[in-house]
């Protein structure tokens, strides 16, 4: 089953993420990133998928910021298991048939993976995403891995998303840019978005260079 990507502005370019996909969501030290992985989490579980969410941050911390969230229609009761994990060497234990898996901090739970490793782990991923309809999101720090695995976690991933932000003239300029997506669309441009801590707005009106 898809679902929406409820993010104003991207939606009217990416309505849905349909099933059997694996994506990779990259920012910096920016928080839009985390944000925007609970937001699409939060939206599949509306539409009634449920939703793995594996994280190296605390429990009970991720509740609340679901929680604050996803107001004013939260999910249905018991839309999402939330685990724990200090690192992954294996997706297996979290494959389930038609549910979204989310890992937040990836790049930070697979550090110890070497590259050839990663790639028999993603590949793998990959196929359970196919044959039993689910859905992979991974949200990587850009420069926590080394060149050869983000070279893998980029050639095996089905769309790549990436939260820039820099100082400019006015202050600090935020930009999505897709360097890989499963349409080929978009590809390479600067998209200009505004986060605020509680909410992403995109604007397709303005050119970032």
């Amino acid at each position: 089953m898809s679902f929406p990507v409820e993010v104003p502005g991207l939606d009217t370019i990416i309505p849905e993420i349909e099933d059997g996909r694996l994506l990779v969501v990259e920012s910096g030290a920016d928080s839009a990133k985390s944000y925007f992985v609970r937001r699409l989490s939060l939206s599949a579980g509306r539409v009634g998928i449920p939703v793995t969410f594996v994280t190296s941050r605390d429990e009970i911390e991720v509740r609340s910021l679901l929680a604050s969230e996803g107001e004013p229609d939260p999910p249905a009761d018991g839309w999402i298991r939330i685990l724990e994990r200090d690192g992954i060497d294996s997706f297996e234990d979290l494959e389930s048939t038609g549910t979204l898996l989310t890992v937040d901090s990836f790049s930070y739970l697979t550090l110890n993976l070497p590259p050839a490793e990663l790639a028999s782990s993603l590949r793998r991923l990959r196929t359970a995403c196919r044959t039993k309809r689910m859905t992979a999101i991974l949200a990587t720090d850009r420069g926590m891995l080394d060149s050869r695995s983000e070279a893998v976690v980029t050639h095996l991933s089905d769309g790549y998303l990436q939260f820039h932000a820099r100082e400019g003239p006015e202050g600090v300029l935020r930009f999505l840019r897709i360097p890989k997506w499963m349409d080929g669309k978009f590809v390479d441009r600067n998209i200009y978005y505004e986060f605020d801590g509680k909410r992403i707005a995109i604007d397709l009106r303005r050119r970032v260079l």
